[in-house]
């Protein structure tokens, strides 16, 4: 890792998923407690979690950008990953090839200032999805369909819809729902979220309720360089 800012967000992502193992596993956070966490890779690439250098009973998605490290926590055997992308604009090319008939219509019907959010969204949400699969990259981006479930992208009554917050006491974090539908089969289900240009997503084989910020209730835990 030659590049500093590369190395930088790697070194955040780690900080991030120990202190996210951290609290599902009840473990201190002290630096040398965290140095007894290990984040390795596993031949597949996926991150594996090991305390004490024995594997843990605990599976973790990990994603990094720009500054900004997000952490998903579960019990080992649940299929589920996270993403986070940078808002920015794709060019026609990349919707065609990486993008399902379905997504691709969605994009074409949403408003042209929402356009690359939406973008943004599908991809983050195939990412999340080939991480629950464990596959990654590896597999054609088109086996996987991401369907905002709470479509507010659709203009209502001819006005922008504002999708900087979705408030609320059981959601204050503006996290929104998704399903993922495989070519294979399966459904899953998932949630996402955009702040400062950047959108979160969250994908899971069970039932997922809103992600929340307190990283002891949910197993979900960001950090962000400012």
């Amino acid at each position: 890792m030659r590049f500093p800012k590369r190395r930088n967000d790697w070194r955040l992502g780690r900080w991030t998923a120990k202190h996210a193992v951290a609290a599902c596993l009840n473990l201190p956070t002290g630096v040398g407690a965290l140095a007894d966490i290990e984040i390795l890779a596993a031949p597949s690439g996926a991150p594996e979690v090991f305390v004490h250098r024995r594997q843990a009973d605990a599976a973790i998605s990990l994603s990094h950008r720009d500054g900004t490290a997000l952490c998903m926590v579960a019990p080992a055997g649940i299929r589920f990953g996270c993403d986070l992308e940078t808002i920015e604009p794709r060019s026609a090319a990349f919707i065609a090839d990486y993008c399902t008939g379905v997504e691709q219509g969605l994009i074409a019907r949403a408003p042209v200032e929402l356009r690359d959010l939406l973008v943004c969204l599908i991809w983050s949400g195939k990412e999340s999805a080939l991480k629950a699969l464990h596959m990654g990259l590896r597999l054609d981006t088109r086996c996987v369909c991401i369907r905002p479930d709470d479509y507010s992208l659709e203009p209502s009554g001819g006005g922008r819809q504002d999708l900087s917050t979705e408030s609320g006491a059981s959601n204050p974090d503006g996290w929104r729902s998704l399903s993922v539908h495989c070519s294979s089969g399966p459904v899953y289900g998932g949630w996402w979220r955009f702040e400062r240009q950047m959108v979160r997503t969250t994908v899971c084989d069970r039932p997922l309720g809103i992600p929340e910020r307190t990283p002891q209730q949910s197993g979900l835990a960001e950090t962000r360089f400012s």
